[in-house]
C-alpha cells in the first residue's frame, strides 16, 4: 500500500532526509521512531505530498504521489503534528466540513459523520466550539477527520501526544483495530507503543534508517536480550561470583546486589541462550544455592533505541 524509494530531502544545505527505502503492506502498523530532528515528521510529510521531495518517489495504492496526487490522497488519512483544526468550529461543523472536502453530501455525510463521532468518543462534545477542547479531545476531533472517508492508509504523527492514560489507550486499541485491514504508520516517541500495537517498526536517525523490523526482532538487538537474571537465598557471595564467571555458556557477570546475592549474565552468543539458563540451574544444584528468581530476559527497546541513536552510550563489555 506504500512504497518509498530512496526518499530525499534537503532544506537548504541540511539534508533532512537521506535516500530512505521502506513499503508497509496492508493490516501492518509501522511504528515509527527517531529522535527530535530524526527526520520523521518531514517524512510523513512528504508520503502525505504535503512537501514534495528533493528526489526518490512514494507510491500509495499504485499512484505515485507527486504524478497523480489526487487518486494517491483519496487513499489516505492523515492526522499532522500537533492536531491542527480550525478552533472557531463546532465539532459536528468540523467534521462535517472534513467529510464534505472528501466529497460526501446528504445522508452519506451524516452517516460518516455519526461514525467517527461514536469511534472516538466525541458524542459529549459534538456542539463545542474547538477552541474550549481540551487537548484529548481536539486530539480525538483531528483523529476523527483522519478517518472520516474510511482511508485504507493511515499516517499518524505522534498520534497520543498530550492524552492522558486512558485516552492513549483508547487511541493505541483503535489504531490496533484499524491496523488488522488498513496500512498505517504512526510516529511516537513513546516506547510502550510500539510493542503494544506496531506489527514493525522503524527507527531514522539524521536521516537515514538504522534499524527495521518486527519489535520482537528489534529488542534481540539489546544488550540484556538472552541475558539471565537470578537472585539466591543463601551462598558465598565471593564464591558465587567466581563460579558465575566461569560458566561457559556465560560471557560476562554483573552482580546486581551482594545481600542477598543477585547477578545478571550475558550469554556469549546467540547460540547459547538457551543454554545459560539451564547451566546456572545445574551449578545452583550442584552447590545447594537457593534460588529465589530466575528469568531471561527479552531485551529492551528503549536500550536499542539508545545504543543505536546514541552510539557513545552502549555499554562497554568487560
Amino acid at each position: 500500500m506504500i512504497e518509498v524509494q530512496n526518499l530525499t530531502k534537503a532544506f537548504g544545505a541540511k539534508l533532512a532526509v537521506n535516500d530512505i527505502s521502506f513499503t508497509v503492506q496492508r493490516g501492518q502498523v509501522l511504528g515509527f521512531l527517531g529522535p527530535n530532528g530524526a527526520g520523521k515528521t518531514t517524512t510523513m510529510r512528504m508520503i502525505t505530498g504535503f512537501i514534495p521531495p528533493t528526489a526518490g518517489d512514494v507510491v500509495v495504492g499504485g499512484f505515485n504521489i507527486e504524478r497523480d496526487p489526487i487518486a494517491a490522497k483519496r487513499l489516505i488519512g492523515y492526522l499532522p503534528e500537533n492536531a491542527p483544526s480550525y478552533t472557531d468550529m463546532t465539532v459536528r461543523g468540523f467534521l462535517n466540513f472534513a467529510a464534505e472536502l472528501r466529497g460526501f453530501r446528504g445522508a452519506e455525510k451524516t452517516r460518516a459523520v455519526e461514525r467517527v463521532v461514536e469511534m472516538c468518543f466525541l458524542g459529549s462534545v459534538l456542539h463545542q466550539s474547538v477552541e474550549t477542547l481540551s487537548k484529548g479531545f481536539r486530539h480525538r476531533t483531528c483523529f476523527a477527520q483522519s478517518i472520516i472517508h474510511d482511508p485504507a492508509v493511515l499516517i499518524l504523527d505522534e498520534p497520543t501526544d498530550g492524552l492522558d492514560p486512558n485516552q492513549k489507550h483508547e487511541v493505541r486499541t483503535l489504531i490496533r483495530q484499524m491496523g488488522e485491514k488498513k496500512a498505517i504508520i504512526f510516529s511516537t516517541h513513546i516506547l510502550e507503543e510500539v510493542e503494544a500495537v506496531c506489527s514493525r517498526a522503524i527507527i531514522i536517525d539524521s536521516g537515514k534508517i538504522v534499524a527495521n523490523g518486527t519489535p520482537a526482532e528489534l529488542k534481540q538487538k539489546s544488550t540484556l536480550a538472552g541475558a539471565v537474571t537470578v537472585r539466591f537465598a543463601n551462598g558465598d557471595p565471593a564464591s558465587m561470583k567466581s563460579k558465575l564467571s566461569a560458566l561457559s555458556s556465560g560471557e560476562r557477570l554483573t552482580i546486581l546486589s551482594e545481600a542477598p546475592t543477585a547477578a545478571r549474565i550475558y550469554p556469549k552468543n546467540n547460540g547459547a541462550r538457551g543454554e545459560l539458563a539451564a547451566e546456572i540451574g545445574q551449578l545452583a544444584a550442584r552447590e545447594n544455592w537457593q534460588i529465589e528468581e530466575l528469568h531471561t530476559e527479552e531485551g529492551r527497546l528503549d536500550e536499542v533505541f539508545r545504543t543505536i541513536t546514541l552510539p557513545e552510550t552502549a555499554p562497554r563489555k568487560s
